[in-house]
């Protein structure tokens, strides 16, 4: 006996029609493609150590060739329709690009999010680290376990254990983002890495710079040396780096943390006011301290933030526009020292983007 298709009344065809249309719009909303206008990558600053004698191809000597080394690594993209502010990104310690293209779980980093808002993105790789590996002077990696320390460095916790409100995104995503780190190919250098963005800003127009953690140490000096284009700073993380006025360098601040006091240093007075150009925004994150406490980690960040806002209260003294944020004082909880690519990215990027919008034209 032959089995018969049963008939599928038409009432029920269409309601499981229009589910599937539905789910297939709400799918294709969540991953709407960037549309790019333009894309490329360049290499900005850098030093050039030039031969010492004529090079014989037949007899190749170190000394008788040139190096070139010491530069920043630029990728860039342009959205169509693109808004007249750009957005460079500048990584911090043991970090690269990926830091801004991604995130541990998997989602989308700064670099997308801020493109699918209409923004050009730059991403660079600091001189002496990622594809700006090659560097003037030598250096030496070491192969260094190190990862419990930076754990609790980084604000994930107190290592093997999370904060209670922790905005990592999970356990099983700690080996992602172990495997993003990388290390420098030679010594640090700010002069050099601000050298280097700097020249990287003069190709750009109308420009905010983002920072991160060892980053903004650079991002200062950097405010000093760009010219116009430079539209603002937004510095999420700073732990040190800080500049001052020469004569108003406030005293170190004392932590329990493993390298001693938090100190800033003094620039003369007309490159800090340079500084009061442009709006800058410093964003922290969750689980600082207001007073000393014996966690060190923690303690670093409390005097860390608190040098924070001198330096703001030092730029704004001199005419600036300055401001420190911090996250949970708006309801945005559990971030550790990578609040962009937290759990909770979306509303942080909410943040800068409102702050982009108020302060940057």
């Amino acid at each position: 006996m032959a089995h018969e298709t049963p008939l599928i009344p038409r009432q029920t065809m269409k309601k499981t029609l229009l589910a599937v249309l539905l789910g297939s719009f709400a799918l294709a909303s969540f991953a709407q493609p960037i549309t790019i206008e333009k894309q490329g990558a360049f290499s900005a600053g850098g030093t050039v150590i030039e031969a010492k004698k004529t090079f014989d191809p037949y007899h190749p000597e170190p000394d008788a060739m040139p190096l070139h080394g010491d530069h920043a690594n630029i990728i860039y993209q342009i959205p169509a329709h693109a808004k007249p502010v750009s957005l460079m990104f500048l990584h911090g310690a043991g970090q690269s690009m990926r830091t801004w293209q991604t995130t541990p779980d998997g989602r989308e980093g700064f670099q997308s999010v801020f493109l699918r808002k209409g923004y050009p993105v730059y991403l660079i790789d600091q001189p002496r680290r990622g594809d700006a590996g090659r560097a003037t002077v030598d250096g030496t990696i070491k192969a260094s376990p190190d990862e419990q320390f930076w754990f609790g460095q980084f604000r994930m916790g107190l290592w093997p254990k999370f904060y209670d409100n922790s905005a990592f995104a999970s356990q099983k995503d700690l080996n992602s983002f172990w495997r993003q780190m990388t290390p420098n190919t030679a010594p640090y250098n700010d002069k050099v890495i601000a050298d280097a963005v700097t020249d990287a800003l003069k190709k750009t127009e109308g420009t905010v710079l983002v920072t991160h953690s060892q980053g903004c140490g650079p991002g200062w000096l950097i405010g000093t040396e760009a010219g116009k284009n430079l539209k603002g700073i937004i510095a999420f993380e700073p732990g040190s780096g800080f500049i001052f006025p020469e004569g108003k360098v406030p005293a170190p601040i004392s932590n329990n943390r493993f390298f001693g006091p938090t100190k800033a240093v003094g620039v003369p007075l007309s490159e800090f006011k340079k500084l009061t150009r442009f709006p800058i925004l410093i964003v922290y994150g969750d689980n600082i301290p207001k007073t000393e406490v014996k966690n060190p980690y923690q303690d670093y960040w409390r005097a860390a933030s608190t040098m924070a806002q001198e330096f703001v209260n030092a730029v704004n003294a001199e005419g600036g526009h300055a401001k420190v944020f911090h996250l949970p004082d708006i309801g945005i909880k559990g971030n550790t020292h990578f609040p962009f690519s937290d759990k909770n990215s979306a509303e942080v990027a909410k943040v800068v983007e409102k702050w982009l919008s108020d302060n940057v034209k």
